[in-house]
C-alpha cells in the first residue's frame, strides 16, 4: 500500500520538515518534563475517597491534603450524608477520615485525616490564572488511582450551578479530562500549586471540564475549619426570575426589566416579620437591584446578618418599600 500524503509543496527547503519535526520533539520533551515532575510532586498528596452510608458503600471520589497536619480539601457531593469516610494514600496506608465540615452551595468539603508523614499541596493563585496555561488535574476516575490528564486553562470565571441551586462564581474551565471519580482531586499549575478542585464535566460533551477556583476554596476551608459550616444571611422566601410587564415599567418608571418574584414566604422568617408577602415582586435590597434569584444569592452574605435593610417590592402594581432584616442560615 503507498501512502499519499494529503498534501505536498515543492517549495519547502530540503531537510526543513526533519528540522521542523526536531524542534517539535525537544517542546514536546519540555512539556512531557513538566507534567512528570509536577506529577512526581503532586501525586503523594492526593487521596482517594470511599463513602459508607447505611452500612454499605455509597460512592468515592479524589482530595487533596493540603497542610501538613492532615486537612484535606474534596468536593461536598462526594462526602455529604456520608456515616464513614475512608481515604486511601499514595504509599497504601488506608485511614479513616473525619468529616470537618461541607458546603453544597460551593460544592466544597474540608475533612481530617490523623496521620504522621503526611504530603500536601501548596495552594496557588486562580485570580491571576490566564487562559491557555497549563492545567494538570490528578484524580481516581472509576476506581484508576492517580490517573492524570493534562490541558490548559480554557477560560476563567465561569458560573456553574450547585446541586443546592446556588450559583458558584470563580469557575475555572478547562480541557484536562475528568471523569467519574476525579471530583474533589486537585487542578495544578506547572509550578504544582493546587489552582482549582475538581468539581464537573458536561456531557456529552468532551473537553468540558471544570474547577472551583482556589480561591473560592481556601476562604471556604477557614470557615469550615474554624466553625464547621458557611453562615450566611437569608430572607426565608422561594424565589424566581420573573419579567415586569413594560406597561407596570413605563408607569412606574422603572428602567430595569427583571425582579425576582416571590412564591413562597418562611413562616417566621426575616421576609415574614417585614410583611413580603408571596406575589411581590423584589426589586432591590439595599439600593442593589436585584434581577435575578442569582444576584439576591450572591448579596445574602455573612456581612447582611443582623443588618436592617430597605427592600424596594412591586405588589399589586404598586411600588412599596420595607425594612427587613436578615438572619443567619
Amino acid at each position: 500500500m503507498r501512502v499519499v500524503p494529503l498534501f505536498q509543496d515543492s517549495r519547502l527547503p530540503t531537510g526543513s520538515f526533519s528540522a521542523s519535526k526536531g524542534e517539535d520533539l525537544a517542546l514536546l520533551d519540555a512539556y512531557s518534563q513538566t507534567v512528570s515532575g509536577v506529577v512526581e510532586h503532586v501525586a503523594p498528596a492526593v487521596i482517594s475517597i470511599e463513602v459508607q452510608k447505611k452500612g454499605r458503600r455509597a460512592g468515592s471520589g479524589s482530595g487533596f491534603f493540603f497542610t501538613p497536619d492532615g486537612f484535606a480539601l474534596t468536593n461536598s457531593h462526594v462526602v455529604s450524608g456520608a456515616d464513614s469516610i475512608e481515604v486511601a494514600l499514595s504509599d497504601g496506608r488506608k485511614l479513616e477520615a473525619e468529616l470537618v465540615g461541607d458546603d453544597p452551595d460551593t460544592d466544597l468539603a474540608v475533612l481530617r485525616v490523623y496521620a504522621p508523614d503526611l504530603k500536601y499541596l501548596a495552594l496557588g493563585d486562580s485570580a491571576t490564572l490566564r487562559v491557555g496555561q497549563i492545567a494538570i488535574a490528578i484524580g481516581n476516575p472509576y476506581g484508576f488511582n492517580a490517573s492524570v490528564t493534562a490541558g490548559v486553562v480554557s477560560a476563567t470565571g465561569r458560573s456553574l450551578r450547585s446541586q443546592s441551586g446556588r450559583l458558584m462564581d470563580g469557575i475555572i474551565q478547562t480541557d484536562a479530562s475528568l471523569n467519574p471519580g476525579n471530583s474533589g482531586g486537585p487542578l495544578v499549575n506547572s509550578r504544582g500549586q493546587a489552582i482549582g478542585v475538581n468539581s464537573a464535566t458536561i456531557l456529552p460533551a468532551q473537553g468540558l471540564c471544570f474547577a472551583i477556583g482556589i480561591d473560592t476554596a481556601k476562604w471556604v476551608a477557614a470557615q469550615l475549619m474554624r466553625d464547621g459550616k458557611i453562615q450566611r444571611a437569608f430572607l426565608g422566601i422561594a424565589g424566581q426570575s420573573v419579567e415586569i410587564p413594560r406597561a407596570v415599567r413605563a408607569r412606574l418608571g422603572l428602567k430595569f426589566e427583571h425582579g425576582v418574584g416571590v412564591i413562597g414566604v418562611e413562616p417566621n422568617g426575616p421576609a415574614k416579620d417585614a410583611g413580603v408577602e408571596e406575589g411581590d415582586v423584589l426589586l432591590e435590597l439595599a439600593g442593589e437591584r436585584l434581577e435575578n434569584v442569582d444576584v439576591l444569592h450572591r448579596m445574602l452574605t455573612q456581612a447582611r446578618v443582623g443588618l436592617p435593610a430597605p427592600l424596594s417590592l412591586l405588589r399589586e402594581g404598586a411600588l412599596k418599600t420595607v425594612t427587613v432584616v436578615p438572619r443567619a442560615k
